[in-house]
């Protein structure tokens, strides 16, 4: 019964490697039940291009067509394998969102995307702070200018007290909040990914200097909407993956996110075949150590046409996989 809601290819993603179907096939071989497609949607602006999309910068819209029509080309791909695959493991179609711009922008278009009939999900997420679209999770580099522009907006002094990146995970955590309130998404990406380049990452949020008090009511404000609306977070070793001492979101989100009530997914957020699994065991072992017994996933019935020809998207029903069940079917010595 193991299983991953979200993870990219080479094939579609510039940052990974493989192909689609032989991250699908790794999947099978590791004992995955239910594989999560989600590939990135497509950026609209070119601000928002990455350093390695940019090349000499003589043709950015250019590539920003080539993201579009790379974003297709999943879909059909996507909808390709999940039914030659069908009786080895069950395929979900999705997306991972990309919020930037607001409601007005990337909200909108994250909602076009969602409506295609043979989308079945999308992942919530935040990768860029700052209406600029700077990213946290690039690099060092890119994360100091973010933290800068937080600083900026903040309107505090260099020679503060508090540590600047308090003010990035602020704005973070607020613009987090604008994405679930305009999209409600049933799964919410790597909900801390703001700590991963951090000085230390490994800070309590609920306790330490700065983040206690003007970044903890943030994420307390957070989660409690996601529990009211009935949004899953994942539980993401792709964190463990990049050195991080525990998965995405770190202990005391996790904790708060338990007493709430929450429920968790999981997700090794691949980026290729030597990613698909990686870490799983320390993930269950993490969840297990905050007393959550079971993680949730999606079964998709199949679509329909309707008299008039048109296809109509097939039902989605929420389903739960003890840890045990989840542990048992996994195929791996070590991960």
């Amino acid at each position: 019964m193991a299983f991953t809601m979200h993870s990219h290819s080479g094939q579609f993603c510039g940052h990974a490697v493989d192909t689609l179907e032989q991250v699908v096939q790794r999947a099978i071989a590791l004992g995955f039940c239910t594989l999560g497609l989600s590939e990135h949607m497509p950026r609209a602006h070119v601000e928002d291009l990455y350093p390695e999309e940019r090349g000499d910068g003589s043709n950015l819209n250019g590539m920003l067509a080539a993201l579009t029509a790379k974003y297709e080309a999943y879909l059909v791909e996507a909808v390709r394998l999940r039914d030659a695959y069908a009786g080895r493991i069950h395929i979900l179609v999705g997306f991972e969102g990309e919020w930037i711009h607001g409601a007005h922008d990337d909200g909108a278009r994250i909602q076009a995307l969602a409506r295609h009939p043979e989308v079945d999900y999308f992942i919530g997420s935040v990768h860029h702070v700052g209406r600029k679209g700077t990213p946290i999770d690039y690099d060092k580099a890119t994360f100091q200018a973010a933290i800068d522009v937080a600083v900026s907006k903040a309107g505090v002094a260099a020679s503060t007290d508090i540590d600047p990146e308090v003010y990035l995970y602020a704005d973070y955590y607020d613009q987090q909040l604008e994405m679930l309130q305009a999209l409600r998404p049933r799964i919410v990406g790597h909900f801390d990914l703001v700590r991963l380049l951090s000085v230390n990452p490994a800070r309590d949020p609920a306790t330490a200097t700065g983040l206690a008090t003007l970044v903890w009511p943030k994420i307390q404000r957070n989660l409690e909407y996601v529990a009211s609306y009935g949004g899953w977070l994942e539980c993401n070793t792709a964190a463990l993956r990049k050195g991080l001492a525990e998965p995405y979101p770190g202990r005391a989100i996790s904790e708060l996110w338990v007493k709430l009530g929450g429920k968790f997914t999981m997700s090794d957020d691949s980026h290729g075949t030597s990613h698909v699994a990686t870490n799983y065991l320390r993930g269950l072992a993490y969840l297990k150590s905050l007393g959550v017994n079971e993680v949730w996933t999606l079964e998709r019935k199949p679509s329909s046409v309707s008299p008039g020809g048109a296809k109509t998207r097939g039902e989605l029903l929420e389903k739960s996989v003890t840890l045990a069940e989840f542990e048992a079917s996994l195929r791996l010595e070590e991960s």
